[in-house]
């Protein structure tokens, strides 16, 4: 299973792409699209969806995995970072991958072991998991770390059986194969 991880900001999207090999997890590659402050929203947005459109396409993930807001300083920051995440699930729904969403918390749990881990613990975690040389820029790494996450998450739904069975009709649109 290949998955793309992606970490939305309106200024920094970070993705990463993590493949499952048996019991291994494999670091396949990872970024950061950056837009242009200076440019209008739509612009940036429109770059956000361009940018990780071309990376489905080079890398032919299995699926997708973002990450959720939790909490912003202010409302506008939010209303950004929301739209920034509307266009990375475009992305991944345009390409007819689905979707998962993780909160920072599920995220650290999940790679850490702890969902209270400092960023620094989640990134040298990383690290050792992925075999990197270095510790990814922090965009890139956080989306590497959603990826994981996804990974972990339907692992154990696997093994526990509490996987969604294949045949069941679609009840919201992150459930939709378009």
């Amino acid at each position: 299973m290949r998955v793309l991880g992606i970490d939305p900001g309106s200024r920094i999207t970070g993705y990463g792409i993590v493949e499952q090999q048996g019991n291994r997890l494999v670091h396949v590659d990872n970024g950061a699209i950056f837009t242009d402050s200076a440019a209008d929203f739509p612009g940036r947005l429109k770059r956000i969806f361009d940018g990780l459109c071309s990376v489905i396409a080079q890398y032919r993930p299995d699926g997708v995995a973002v990450e959720n807001i939790f909490f912003a300083t202010n409302a506008q920051s939010a209303l950004k970072l929301g739209q920034a995440r509307g266009a990375a699930i475009v992305a991944a729904v345009h390409a007819g991958l689905p979707v998962a969403e993780y909160t920072a918390l599920q995220v650290k749990q999940a790679v850490v072991g702890q969902g209270r881990a400092e960023k620094s613990q989640v990134q040298k975690m990383l690290k050792a998991l992925l075999g990197l040389p270095e510790i990814a820029q922090a965009d890139a790494s956080d989306a590497l770390a959603v990826a994981v996450c996804h990974i972990n998450s339907s692992a154990l739904k696997q093994m526990t059986g509490s996987a969604k069975p294949a045949s069941r009709k679609p009840t919201s649109w992150r459930d939709m194969k378009l």
